[in-house]
């Protein structure tokens, strides 16, 4: 066993999938002797050399389309992205043509762009975005968040496998305050498109991923301590494609949903779960759906006003108490 950081472990496990298919390959700005902005590839180029793992030009639409031309080729490229907000720079080449490339031509186009994502940490309206909205809605493309050590590496792992691209979402307020042990000897692959059930519970389930995960396993501890209820928090893991059945089932089994997400609300990923749960499992419901998520504006800079633009701790047991009193 070992212990490792949530960074540590994507690192792992790019590194293990490095060494096991020579067709994987790392670009970006500064993943070679720098090690990457946060340190995901730190040691690579020593090992792999400058022919896999790749610095480029700070130009990201550049960098995702040498990537899905070398995808197209039957190579498996690693892109990263100093902060995902830069992912905006290469909007136009994933969603008009690395997503669509493999519905066109037939040819799998397997490319992961992974990168920093989520606020908590004072980074200001240009690195604390979360940007799985303006993704969600192409077809083509899968979009994955892990809120653990051990997802951080199988998904990685499991991404770089498989044949589509995948957009990679990596929370750095969780980069180095998770820590967990990993055994050394066993191949950990994170199913793309299942979700996790992280606690148990009937009175009412969470919904959530990344970051407020953990945010939602406190409220529901401090839920069944001052309250007596038994709260289920299920982990989305996979954003694109969802997990319909283990939503669903929640739904049907609990009665009682909150949505709880740290990207903004108008047309974030709570209004698509809503919808859903709506359609599919209206009868089972007995209460309103919520949402708990921030208000449209972007994230502040001052750390003050971030502690009030996120959720916290209060609001999701404010929120929860609310549907449980239905």
């Amino acid at each position: 066993m070992s212990e490792l950081t949530y960074v540590e472990a994507i690192g792992q496990g790019i590194w293990e999938e490095l060494e096991r298919d020579p067709s994987v390959f790392v670009l970006g700005e500064d993943v070679g002797s720098y090690g990457g902005a946060f340190r995901v590839t730190a040691g690579m180029l020593d090992h792999f050399g400058p022919a896999r793992i790749r610095d480029t030009p700070i130009s990201e639409s550049a960098i995702v389309g040498a990537a899905s031309g070398a995808a197209m080729m039957g190579m498996r490229p690693v892109v990263e992205m100093q902060f995902i907000d830069f992912i905006s720079s290469a909007f136009n080449m994933i969603t008009n043509f690395t997503a669509k490339a493999r519905y066109r031509s037939g040819v799998a186009m397997s490319l992961v762009i992974r990168g920093p994502s989520g606020g908590g940490v004072n980074a200001g309206p240009f690195h604390s975005q979360n940007v799985e909205a303006y993704f969600h809605h192409t077809p083509g493309l899968k979009i994955v968040q892990p809120s653990t050590v051990r997802d951080a590496k199988g998904l990685i792992k499991s991404a770089i496998r498989d044949p589509d691209p995948v957009l990679y979402l990596e929370h750095k307020y969780l980069y180095r305050r998770l820590k967990d042990e990993i055994p050394e000897d066993e191949e950990i692959l994170t199913p793309i498109g299942k979700a996790a059930i992280r606690r148990d519970g009937d009175d009412l389930c969470i919904l959530s991923y990344g970051a407020m995960v953990h945010l939602a396993l406190a409220a529901a501890e401090k839920l069944e301590e001052e309250d007596g209820l038994d709260v289920s928090v299920v982990d989305l893991r996979t954003l694109c494609p969802l997990d319909d059945d283990t939503i669903l089932e929640r739904a049907r089994s609990c009665g009682r949903i909150l949505l709880l997400h740290e990207a903004t609300r108008t047309g974030g990923l709570g209004a698509e779960l809503s919808a859903r749960i709506a359609e599919h499992a209206f009868e089972w419901l007995d209460a309103p759906l919520m949402r708990l998520c921030p208000d449209d504006t972007p994230v502040p800079y001052s750390p003050p006003l971030e502690e009030v633009f996120l959720p916290s701790l209060g609001d999701v047991l404010n929120k929860a108490r609310e549907l449980a009193a239905y």
